[in-house]
């Protein structure tokens, strides 16, 4: 694990200015270090000479500037570190959510809803750790420490011999309980990505273990994952206060080993007071830096970790290729040789359908056909070969503006139900939210009802038809040329599901093309055309 990911610096370029701004300050610290270590002594040694106070208070107002200087200084550079690891974290956040929706479902296969939210949410939050204490100490080794050791070698050349020699004894310490470290703190992530997915499928899968009387046999599960990650936990404090211990070993004997030679050579009369003295206030502050990067360095871990799997899912979108922008002669949807592949095996097509505007049309085949892969291609959130073409665009961007959809699943979060349906709207338009229920056959919902994440407090039925309301005030509110509903009516009765084929043969009728991913009968028969798709023999799904 590198001490500073050059991706950082491509990703978040607030970094840039963080790490000049740190090492302005570091300077100016590095100065301050010397002056006070210059003033008091002068002040000893003039006081063992018998020097009247008089003399001494010019260098004592010297010596209080020096120190409200360096309370100043180390105020700056805390204010310089928290305000930049925010800004950071703000600019990675930023482009890890754009990254999210840039890869989409088919790039974000294999990690799941859990890891990226744990990436995204927690891991970004403990790069203020890295900000805050990591980053400041590394810029001090990498500016204040060259300077002192220069101060100090400038001064008494043996000192300075001693101090390059013994200066590396750290770092091959903070190396050799780094490797330990950084694998201690891979397996503690990884045992919070676990517990954190256990966690999520237990909380979403909560009513059926109820219904089933099953919800007590995973409170074990959670409880052994959860005493995974404590013991990992754990794991990583004692190494870094192992690791703390064993630099403070290393920086006290090498600043020991200084001030014994420079006590010898003042007893044999080699060296003056006033280097002596000087050399031994700056000793413990050369070293200081190295052992502060060693001691952050595990509050650093978790966040440095995080960022390296978020560098990840950015450089996967770095590498997508958008789709050129394509003109389409019709208005409404049109595949065209459209081939969607999963894992490099083919699962839909070739398929080529054309729904004009003004027209309802049903998708209808068996389960497993690929009728939810087509509708995720025509999205762009599944990677295909042929052209798909939505309200005159054929590039992903543009058919998803031009597309108003609900899937299968209703995908409600917490909130109110007009909060839902004008999702994306930072104002719901009430008059247009009451009459997409009223559309969606929902007429009986009240928007203002408050509901729980997943639609809690909605009944099956309820919960499609809220989805559908959404899709239907998107379609309203943004102008769309497409509507797609992926069976809108599974859950309905025979009645309600009636009422939602007549609003959506009203929304044809103005000219929308609508296609509806179903396979019952009665949604078959009100359909002007049915597309169909035929189950590709080695396809399992």
């Amino acid at each position: 694990m590198r001490p500073l990911d050059p991706r950082l610096l491509r990703y978040a370029g607030a970094t840039r200015v963080t790490l000049a701004t740190g090492a302005l300050v570091t300077v100016l610290q590095s100065a301050a270090v010397v002056a006070f270590a210059w003033l008091v002594t002068r002040l000893v040694v003039r006081a063992i000479a018998g020097a009247p106070f008089a003399e001494l208070s010019g260098l004592f107002a010297g010596l209080v500037l020096v120190v409200i200087a360096r309370a100043v200084l180390l105020w700056l550079a805390e204010a310089v570190s928290a305000r930049g690891g925010a800004t950071v974290v703000a600019q990675l956040r930023e482009q890890l959510v754009d990254a999210y929706g840039r890869l989409g479902p088919q790039g974000l296969a294999g990690r799941g809803s859990a890891d990226l939210t744990l990436v995204a949410g927690r891991g970004m939050d403990a790069l203020d750790g890295y900000f805050a204490r990591y980053l400041p100490q590394l810029i001090g080794t990498a500016v204040a420490m060259p300077l002192l050791v220069l101060v100090i070698g400038w001064q008494d050349l043996t000192s300075g011999i001693i101090l390059v020699l013994t200066l590396p004894l750290i770092p091959v310490f903070m190396v050799l309980v780094g490797w330990a470290t950084q694998a201690a703190q891979k397996k503690q992530w990884a045992a919070l990505s676990t517990l954190s997915r256990g966690f999520l499928d237990v909380v979403a899968g909560l009513p059926t273990l109820t219904l089933f009387g099953r919800q007590h046999r995973q409170e074990a599960r959670i409880r052994q994952v959860s005493e995974e990650y404590r013991s990992r936990t754990m794991k990583v404090l004692r190494m870094s206060f192992l690791s703390g211990f064993v630099l403070e070993l290393a920086a006290s004997l090498s600043v020991a080993l200084i001030a014994v030679a420079i006590g010898l050579r003042l007893l044999g009369g080699s060296l003056d007071l006033s280097v002596g003295l000087f050399v031994l206030l700056l000793a413990p502050e050369a070293f200081l830096p190295l052992r502060n990067v060693g001691a952050a360095y595990h509050a650093a871990t978790e966040g440095m970790e995080a960022a390296s799997k978020a560098f990840e899912v950015l450089d996967a979108a770095q590498d997508v290729v958008p789709e050129p922008v394509r003109a389409s002669a019709s208005a409404g949807l049109a595949f065209s040789e459209v081939t969607v592949a999963y894992d490099g095996r083919e699962t839909v097509g070739p398929f080529s359908a054309s729904v004009p505007p003004g027209t309802l049309a049903v998708l209808s085949a068996p389960s497993g056909a690929g009728k939810s892969s087509l509708v995720a291609a025509a999205l762009g959130f599944a990677a295909h070969t042929g052209t798909i073409a939505a309200g005159a665009r054929a590039d992903a961007a543009g058919r998803r503006e031009a597309i108003a959809w609900a899937g299968q699943k209703p995908g409600l979060r917490a909130g109110t139900i007009a909060e839902n349906v004008a999702l994306g709207d930072d104002v719901p338009d009430a008059v247009l939210v009451a009459a997409s229920l009223r559309a969606a056959a929902a007429p009986e919902l009240d928007p203002d009802v408050l509901i729980g994440a997943g639609g809690t407090g909605l009944s099956g039925g309820q919960a499609q038809r809220v989805a559908v309301a959404r899709a239907l005030y998107r379609l309203r509110s943004r102008g769309c040329a497409v509507l797609i509903l992926d069976e809108p009516t599974s859950a309905l009765d025979a009645s309600t599901e009636r009422a939602l084929l007549t609003s959506l043969r009203a929304v044809a009728d103005e000219g929308v093309a609508v296609l509806v991913v179903s396979h019952r009968e009665a949604v078959v028969a009100e359909a002007d055309e049915v597309l169909t798709l035929e189950v590709l023999s080695d396809v399992h799904l």
